[in-house]
């Protein structure tokens, strides 16, 4: 028997990086996988080719930052499979890179709609789901970025922090009740996000920000999905309120 057999889990960010090697490792221990994202045709695709290999997996296009469009994605994801196991609040992005005074406004309030909004309504209509069902585990993508400073990424240190202390919150609300909310903070992983971040084109950024590490590397999106099986499965039934940290040793120094 899989680990996950006939367990739903919702993915936001799903279409690449992170997320899709999450969606990936949770099909294949067998569960019915909800791809979320903007992205639709690469979202699509994936939900499809996680049907064709394994258990039903279902696409639904999702902006995170839309109140309004989280309450859909958990409302299809009940009509469709009658349940939510686990959600994995996953989607993000990196936003600008400029010092502290020089930030857009407009680009700070998209970081933090995305990145710290974007979690909290979606723990918040995935909690009702669960508490309704009385039980569940939730797993926020934070990063080592929520933990330490970084220069030039303001808004997204921000919300990264944030995001720690409202799982860290969350799990001491909804612990009675069963659930556990946990968050894994990734160091510097190889995806589409350091591309847009202009990371991939820079080898010179790239070798600096590589050696902050202790193994002297970047991460893979598979490197991360080890522990969010684990943070999911019931051998991770006494923790929560944690913060994982997955970082090649770069908190370490």
């Amino acid at each position: 028997m899989q680990e996950f057999e006939n367990q739903v889990v919702i993915i936001t960010g799903a279409s690449s990086g992170i997320g899709k090697a999450a969606a990936v490792a949770f099909a294949q221990a067998g569960a019915h996988v909800v791809v979320a994202d903007v992205v639709e045709e690469a979202g699509q695709a994936l939900a499809q080719q996680l049907s064709a290999s394994g258990p039903r997996s279902l696409f639904v296009a999702c902006d995170v930052a839309s109140p309004a469009s989280v309450q859909h994605l958990v409302q299809q994801t009940l009509s469709t499979f009658g349940r939510l196991d686990v959600a994995i609040n996953n989607a993000g992005v990196g936003g600008a890179s400029a010092l502290s005074a020089d930030y857009p406004d407009e680009e700070w309030q998209r970081v933090i709609g995305i990145n710290l909004s974007g979690v909290w309504y979606c723990q918040k209509y995935e909690l009702q789901a669960m508490v309704a069902a009385g039980r569940g585990v939730i797993i926020n993508m934070a990063s080592i970025l929520g933990k330490v400073g970084f220069a030039g990424a303001s808004a997204y240190v921000a919300a990264k922090h944030g995001l720690i202390g409202l799982t860290e919150t969350a799990a001491l609300e909804y612990g009675p009740q069963g659930i556990r909310i946990n968050a894994v903070c990734p160091g510097f992983i190889e995806t589409p996000m350091l591309t847009k971040a202009g990371i991939e084109d820079n080898q010179q950024l790239h070798d600096q920000i590589a050696a902050k590490h202790a193994l002297q590397r970047m991460g893979k999106p598979e490197e991360i999905t080890g522990a969010l099986l684990w943070l999911a499965s019931d051998q991770a039934s006494f923790v929560t309120g944690q913060a994982i940290v997955v970082d090649g040793g770069y908190l370490a120094q």
